[in-house]
């Protein structure tokens, strides 16, 4: 059985979406799961939209096979509901998958499931969760993170691409690209969450290490490594790490990579100039890496993005 768990103010997408990829998923496996949502107040359950889902209570539990908790702006409340938190630890102990989609995170933390354990949740989030959890192993730039049987997305729709990895190791790859492919969706999405977050705006980059930022784009061709950043920025490595994540949303060579892939990327769209040169002047250095960086990122190679380029 799959347990939905929401809550008043729970985000819709959250809940719907995995919904959706499993109930897909059952029709290409033959094997229909029995999909529970679950609240701790039993009965409609109004969404942040308005919507509402019709929600059954905590017991009996004993059925769930996999729990999914949904994120949103109610999430707050559940985090510090200790009837909740009891239900997520009780499925926890049992050993079978716990999730949690975008700020669903606080409450696997909040019960103390992701200490010590690799977890992430939306990017906007990140300074904030660092701050309030700093025993959980955050990585801001993941679209979802498996460590054990503890699951976590980001934002949102990250929550599908959860469900997809879980519907691939339930009944394989094959099912799993099926039901992407009937949800027009990605199977695999190319890229981190800091090609949806703020990391977009360091064209003209703002904020406590917009300076620094800028000092990197005028030096891509340089190794930029954390020890060059930390130091122009006069700050020790690991307290510049933590505090660029903080402020970011990613890590600092996360952040360099996306520098060095906007001004390729511009580069090679803009101009015939080889791409060899580019690699080598933006300080991707191979020609082989910054493909992969362009796969990475847009989902294809920098030829294919010329060539659409002169095409338009």
């Amino acid at each position: 059985m799959i347990g939905v768990l929401v809550f008043p103010d729970f985000q819709l997408l959250d809940a719907a979406g995995p919904i959706s990829v499993f109930e897909i998923a059952a029709r290409f496996a033959n094997n229909a799961p029995d999909i529970r949502v679950v609240a701790v107040t039993p009965g409609p359950v109004r969404s942040s939209s308005g919507v509402e889902m019709m929600a059954r209570g905590f017991k009996p539990s004993g059925a769930i096979t996999t729990l999914m908790v949904a994120g949103g702006e109610g999430s707050r409340g559940p985090a510090i509901c200790p009837k909740t938190l009891a239900f997520v630890r009780s499925i926890a102990r049992r050993g079978v998958r716990v999730a949690s989609v975008c700020s669903g995170a606080y409450i696997l933390a909040e019960a103390g499931l992701l200490d010590g354990r690799r977890a992430t949740t939306h990017w906007q989030r990140t300074r904030h969760f660092l701050k309030a959890y700093p025993k959980v192993k955050l990585e801001p730039d993941q679209i979802f993170v498996r460590d054990g049987n503890i699951w976590s997305s980001a934002g949102i729709t990250a929550g599908i691409d959860l469900s997809l990895a879980m519907i691939a190791e339930d009944y394989g790859d094959d099912i799993a690209q099926k039901t992407a492919r009937q949800l027009v969706l990605y199977h695999r999405r190319s890229g981190g969450q800091s090609q949806f977050s703020s990391l977009l705006e360091l064209k003209a980059p703002t904020g406590r290490f917009g300076p620094l930022l800028a000092w990197a784009r005028e030096h891509l061709d340089a190794p930029l490594s954390v020890e060059d950043m930390a130091e122009q920025a006069g700050m020790s490595s690991r307290h510049f790490t933590r505090a660029f994540i903080a402020e970011t949303g990613t890590t600092p060579s996360k952040a360099v990579e996306r520098l060095r892939i906007e001004v390729a990327r511009q580069r090679v769209q803009s101009s015939s100039e080889a791409i060899e040169r580019v690699a080598e002047t933006t300080g991707f250095r191979d020609p082989e890496r910054m493909r992969r960086a362009f796969i990475r990122a847009f989902g294809q190679p920098p030829q294919s993005l010329r060539r659409a380029a002169r095409a338009g």
